[in-house]
């Protein structure tokens, strides 16, 4: 069924009959889009904390400025100007895997696009993926892939399939690894730690969020594209953050919007405590289902927290060199509670958790392949810069002072594992939440433990999104929505989709929020379906 929303339309498949029905429609508006158009993100200037705003605003009378912080950065200068330098992009030759051909391209880019005569530049790095006999069809549209995280480069094609096979059935693919990602240089455990302090390192982290990728973007589509022409993008989870940041600041640049589970909260300041509100409760709700699921689970992940709890220090040592505490195991749930077959493969974790008794007087221990088997399944090692910029991503102006842990802290003790395991109760595992702690008990993230609380208490944030040029938005858009996504919650996913104009959405139980992974060429066909009247309005 079809259910209309305030400046949005929604295809809701399988359970969803309840939403949004009273508001008024806002249909799309198609325009064309200058070519020429890149301009980097900007600062603009504080204005008096005693700014007040109407309860309901219009793109006309909306002032987007919260009254603690103002506007520090929109698109205003036109980097076009500037001739492109050969320097700025060095494409590599074409190269195959089964059924598709891929080329390399590396861009020079500023990392700092507001300031670039500061002559700190970093490498961009980005995939040029097309089927095979298509190399040289020069009216083949571009699509832009913004890969999920923050700090998660993009997928590596092997053979041709899921979303890519079906992306280049029409396009010219664009696989861009976000700045300090893959090989746009990369930040790492070992090349964060050339910063000589922690300072300098929160200085040169600023400027690795979603505003910036945009930039970078922004830098490529008007050296890559045929005349600088707009590009479709597709944003997965945090690329669909960064693909509505592109929305607010940038559409120009854009032909079309697809974003799969990448609804961001948008409203002004930091909307850390309210994401983690809801995503706490999703979390009950994943645990619970999880425990009926293998109740068989609820003793023995019991008895892995008395055992840690007892060890000495509160924990085991990891293969790492870091210490796997009660409230460390918890986390799992961010890699297992979330996504297909997570639920599957938490449980095999624990049925192997503990080592034989091969001899009579050998004590119990938990197994090494438990102890690989849980830092393999979260990257903190391989990808530092996830832990150290999570909550920012929800900054404006304003900073999360470690909202997960604080809003866990809210739950009565729902969430202490130590005291559910004495009480009989099941242990509750946490979702996608970085907790201070883990800056001590992570081996790889100890050295940047300074720096993530600085980085938890900076407020002077660049703004992320723009409510009014959402409001004005011509760019055709679909969404899928995933009714039990625990990542990003779908009751604020659609609270912004109302801000987006012309937006569709297709709210689905069909998938968890790794649906573009699990089912990739439904999940693209019924969005484009969507945009090219495939599966018009109803």
């Amino acid at each position: 069924m079809i259910v209309t929303g305030p400046k949005y339309h929604q295809s809701c498949s399988c359970i969803v009959n309840q939403i949004l029905s009273t508001l008024n429609q806002k249909p799309y508006q198609f325009h064309s889009h200058s070519p020429r158009d890149y301009k980097p993100l900007q600062q603009r200037h504080f204005i008096s904390s005693s700014t007040s705003y109407p309860v309901s605003a219009t793109a006309a009378n909306f002032n987007p400025l919260c009254s603690h912080w103002a506007k520090t950065r929109t698109f205003v200068v036109n980097m076009e100007s500037a001739t492109p330098k050969p320097e700025e992009h060095i494409t590599a030759n074409w190269f195959s895997v089964p059924e598709l051909r891929l080329r390399d391209h590396y861009f020079t880019v500023p990392l700092d696009h507001n300031n670039p005569s500061s002559n700190t530049n970093i490498s961009v790095f980005a995939r040029e993926v097309v089927a095979i006999g298509k190399e040289e069809q020069v009216t083949l549209p571009y699509l832009l892939f913004l890969q999920g995280g923050p700090g998660f480069e993009s997928p590596r094609p092997t053979e041709a399939s899921g979303w890519i096979k079906k992306a280049c059935e029409e396009y010219r693919v664009i696989l861009l690894d976000q700045r300090g990602t893959g090989l746009s240089t990369p930040l790492t455990v070992s090349s964060l730690s050339q910063f000589s302090s922690a300072e300098k390192l929160v200085d040169y982290l600023k400027h690795f969020r979603a505003d910036n990728i945009v930039n970078d973007a922004e830098f490529i589509r008007v050296r890559l594209v045929p005349d600088a022409g707009p590009w479709t993008i597709l944003g997965q989870s945090y690329g669909g953050f960064c693909a509505v940041t592109y929305l607010s600041f940038a559409p120009q640049g854009l032909k079309q919007a697809l974003l799969t589970g990448g609804i961001p909260s948008v409203k002004d300041g930091c909307t850390a405590d309210t994401v983690y509100k809801v995503c706490f409760e999703q979390i009950l709700i994943q645990n619970e289902k999880y425990y009926e699921r293998y109740p068989q689970d609820i003793e023995i992940v019991r008895e892995v927290v008395k055992y840690l709890d007892k060890s000495e220090g509160g924990g085991v040592p990891l293969p790492s060199g870091g210490i796997l505490t009660p409230r460390g195991l918890q986390t799992i749930g961010l890699a297992g509670l979330g996504s297909s077959t997570g639920f599957e493969r938490l449980h095999y974790m624990f049925e192997r958790v503990w080592d034989p008794i091969l001899v009579p007087v050998a004590k119990r221990s938990i197994s090494y392949y438990f102890l690989k088997a849980f830092e393999n399944w979260l990257s903190y090692d391989t990808n530092p810069l996830y832990a150290l910029l999570h909550e920012s991503i929800y900054c404006q102006g304003a900073s999360s002072r470690w909202s997960a842990h604080r809003i866990r802290d809210e739950h009565d003790n729902r969430f202490d594992a130590i005291k559910a395991a004495k009480e009989g109760r099941p242990v509750l595992f946490t979702g996608e939440m970085i907790f201070p702690w883990m800056f001590d008990e992570i081996h790889a993230l100890r050295p940047f433990r300074d720096a993530a609380h600085m980085l938890a208490e900076k407020e002077d944030w660049p703004r992320l999104y723009d409510i009014p040029s959402l409001n004005r938005n011509r760019v055709p858009i679909a969404a899928a929505v995933y009714y039990e996504d625990m990542y990003v919650n779908f009751k604020l996913a659609t609270e912004t989709a109302s801000e987006i104009a012309g937006i569709r959405l297709w709210i689905t139980n069909e998938y968890m929020h790794s649906g573009l992974r699990d089912g990739g060429a439904h999940v693209l066909d019924h969005l484009f379906g969507m945009l090219n009247g495939k599966k018009p309005l109803f």
